[in-house]
């Protein structure tokens, strides 16, 4: 047993049958690293041809949102203004109303006094007074004493109150007729 070529020889063995274990074990492995290394080509090959086109259909799709996204900000801008101009329209509108209705009043009111100063007491006043009646004591003014005006609106019969033209200095009373005396304030009575 201490023979040297025993030893030699059966060392070489134990390699050789150690590297043929190795071999055996080492095909599968190699066989599924090959087959991997053929999946992976494939792979590379159809990512090669289907993935430029993909990242240009992803590149355009995503200029597409940022347009339809500009749109629709122009959109909401653009129908802010519209809901703005209506705003101001509906404004207007109720300005107008509110003015036409002041008008119509303010029309209805003057036709009513216009009807009562034809028809009415000022009427049998006015013949009256050119049949040779008397004036009234006193006509009312912008500047009558405050007294003198709850009195005539206490139930004592009020005269007429005067109102200055502009034009050749002429005073009119409440029925828009000129007057015809003046008291010591410039006031004309009928």
């Amino acid at each position: 047993m201490s023979d040297p070529i025993f030893w030699l020889g059966l060392s070489i063995l134990l390699v050789a049958l150690s590297l043929t274990a190795v071999l055996i074990v080492a095909i599968p492995a190699m066989q599924a690293l090959a087959r991997a290394a053929r999946s992976v080509e494939k792979l590379a090959d159809t990512l090669g041809r289907e993935l430029p086109p993909t990242l240009e259909a992803i590149r355009l799709t995503g200029i597409e949102v940022s347009e339809l996204a500009e749109e629709i900000g122009e959109g909401a801008r653009s129908a802010g203004g519209v809901v703005k101009q209506v705003d101001d329209s509906i404004d207007n509108a109720k300005k107008q109303v509110e003015e036409v209705n002041t008008t119509s009043r303010s029309l209805l009111t003057g036709v009513k006094v216009a009807w009562k100063t034809f028809t009415g007491k000022s009427q049998r006043k006015r013949r009256r007074l050119l049949e040779g009646g008397t004036p009234p004591k006193k006509a009312l003014t912008s500047g009558s004493a405050p007294e003198e005006i709850s009195k005539a609106t206490q139930g004592e019969t009020a005269p007429p109150v005067l109102k200055k033209s502009n034009s050749e200095d002429r005073n009119y009373n409440s029925a828009g007729t000129q007057g015809k005396q003046k008291d010591d304030k410039g006031a004309r009575y009928l």
